[in-house]
């Protein structure tokens, strides 16, 4: 990059920007306490003043290594610039629309205190100067030495922790101001962590340990019901995850194979449906005991399964936009059918648009899941139960993607996305193969289903929609899974806690949302379409022209591997 700045004058800049900015989260940013988070203390950084400082150290960190001080450097294999730049506008952008916020809702800029002017110029100085660095990316980075086996384990651990405190603030912020300050600064500080090669490196170690990482995430995921005293936002975390876990049942059908469902939440409905027929709910056409939550379980993989087989044995045979638009009729034909099932439109099965409605509570083993249960001294209600409940199936979905995405199976879905016809010349059989990922998807998603019936208490034809307001539809599970990363176990993940977490902070969202997430979609073509979670051959396919044929040759030889 060429600069019009002397580069010690820049050095000079960066450094004095990171060093302000480290102190200025510890002077009051406001004289009232109204205003979310309580900004008017001295000594005691509160609300989004915490990510400008986390930001902030992430930034004189890179600062460091970009100065070149001993020790340091090696915390940025790919280069502490560019690293640099983005922990800048992740500070940046968080200051800004704090004191911004805090101007518009406060009445003026009057409201601000010298703290949140000094945090304005400090960051302003941060970023300036960081982009008058000159580059040092290398390209391709040094490849990383192996540490001992605990340390690897023990730096996993730490990386897991590590996001799960962040999305637990993210989960946990009181107001729209503060996730809005969140967000962005998120979003840079991944950034930043990508260019200075630190993920790639512990991708690189993740793949080594990979029972370790396993253990790991699911022993951070346990943590979060720990640190909360109520339901409130485990009840987010809950929808979190149901919606992640149908996102990664379509992540096999839209990211191994390719295949382009519209309408893939019909499987959640199916699911759901079938559950709460069975669940001795007084509501239920079906006057029966209820069943175990076992054999519930299996009814409603065992019937998406076999809508899934019904309705992609026909189909399957169609490509492209002809193939999405089946789909999506199937979606559409059956909401409208449960819709009928009231007894006058049509047999009485499913009481039509009212629903099936008080469904009990899962009780599994002698577990009443709608009872609150003391663990370790702390209190689990109701949506800390089914918290437990659905880690242990996005679990299932987990093991099962990975090891079907690693089998003979899964390379013969992935050679038909890539190329069916000459997959179809190498011997594999398209319309098979292709028809067992769409039975294999549905069968995911109704496991998914029969929780989400006894989590939410219905089963109503108004939450299996192609768009909506509120995930999970159709739309909203397509858009997860093309904004996280299509292929991947994480993306879907990322792209479902995004996609939710977004409407349920900003009430303005939801006037304004197929808008708005339209638009995200069309931000995100044009800059990041492998998405925020990439698969390493996506992203060397959309970025073939920016790549050298050292990194091309990496990523095939880690693509064999």
């Amino acid at each position: 990059m060429t600069t019009t700045i002397d580069p010690r004058l820049a050095r000079t800049l960066t450094a004095i920007g990171a060093a302000l900015t480290l102190a200025s989260p510890f002077l009051a940013w406001t004289w009232t306490a109204a205003y979310p988070g309580n900004l008017t203390l001295d000594g005691y950084p509160g609300g989004s003043q915490v990510v400008t400082l986390v930001t902030g150290a992430l930034a004189a960190l890179f600062t460091a290594a970009a100065l070149g001080l001993p020790g340091v450097r090696r915390l940025a294999p790919a280069g502490a610039v560019r690293a640099l730049r983005s922990a800048s506008l992740a500070a940046l952008t968080t200051t800004w629309v704090t004191v911004g916020a805090i101007a518009l809702t406060l009445g003026g800029a009057v409201n601000v205190e010298p703290g949140g002017w000094l945090a304005c110029v400090a960051v302003l100085l941060l970023a300036g100067g960081a982009h008058a660095l000159p580059d040092d990316t290398v390209e391709p980075p040094p490849p990383g030495a192996r540490l001992p086996w605990p340390a690897e384990v023990a730096l996993i651990t730490a990386v897991f922790l590590a996001a799960l405190a962040v999305l637990t603030y993210g989960i946990t912020t009181d107001s729209a101001e503060e996730f809005l300050a969140f967000l962005p600064a998120a979003g840079f500080g991944a950034r930043a962590l990508s260019a200075a090669g630190i993920t790639r490196r512990v991708s690189e170690i993740n793949a080594r340990h990979r029972v370790a990482v396993a253990v790991a995430a699911l022993a951070s995921a346990l943590v979060f019901p720990f640190t909360q005293t109520g339901d409130r936002y485990t009840a987010i975390a809950d929808n979190i995850l149901v919606f992640a876990a149908v996102a990664l049942g379509l992540n096999i059908v839209v990211g191994l194979v390719g295949l382009l469902d519209l309408g893939y939440v019909a499987f959640l409905g199916t699911g759901a449906y079938s559950a709460a027929l069975v669940s001795g709910s007084t509501f239920s056409t079906f006057h029966i005991a209820p069943w175990p939550f076992w054999a519930t379980a299996l009814l409603g993989m065992a019937v998406s399964l076999l809508a899934g087989l019904v309705i992609g044995a026909p189909t399957l045979r169609l490509h492209g936009d002809y193939l999405a638009i089946v789909t999506l009729g199937f979606g559409e034909i059956f909401r409208i059918t449960v819709n009928n099932l009231d007894g006058t439109s049509g047999p009485s099965l499913t009481n039509g648009p009212n629903g099936i409605n008080a469904i009990p509570d899962i009780e599994l083993f002698g577990f009443d899941f709608g009872k609150p249960h003391t663990v370790l001294g702390v209190s689990f209600g109701r949506f800390a139960n089914y918290y437990l409940l659905l880690l242990a199936v996005i679990a299932v979905i987990v093991f099962v993607y990975a090891r079907a995405g690693d089998s003979r199976v899964g390379r013969a879905w992935i050679a038909l996305r890539e190329d069916e016809k000459a997959a179809t010349a190498m011997g594999i059989e398209g319309f098979r193969f292709k028809l067992l990922a769409f039975g294999l998807g549905a069968c995911l998603a109704g496991l998914a289903g029969t929780v989400m019936a006894h989590l939410q208490t219905n089963a109503v034809p108004d939450n299996y929609k192609f768009a909506d307001t509120a995930p999970p539809n159709s739309a909203f599970l397509l858009a997860a899974v093309v904004l996280g990363g299509m292929g991947t176990i994480s993306g879907p993940l990322v792209g479902a806690a995004l996609l939710y977490l977004i409407p349920a902070k900003f009430e303005f969202f939801n006037r304004y949302q197929m808008m708005l997430f339209g638009l995200a979609l069309i931000v995100m073509m044009r800059f990041r379409p492998e998405g925020l979670v990439p698969d390493r051959k996506h992203q060397l396919e959309f970025h073939d022209k920016q790549v050298s044929g050292a990194q091309a040759r990496q990523v095939a030889a880690e693509a064999t591997a």
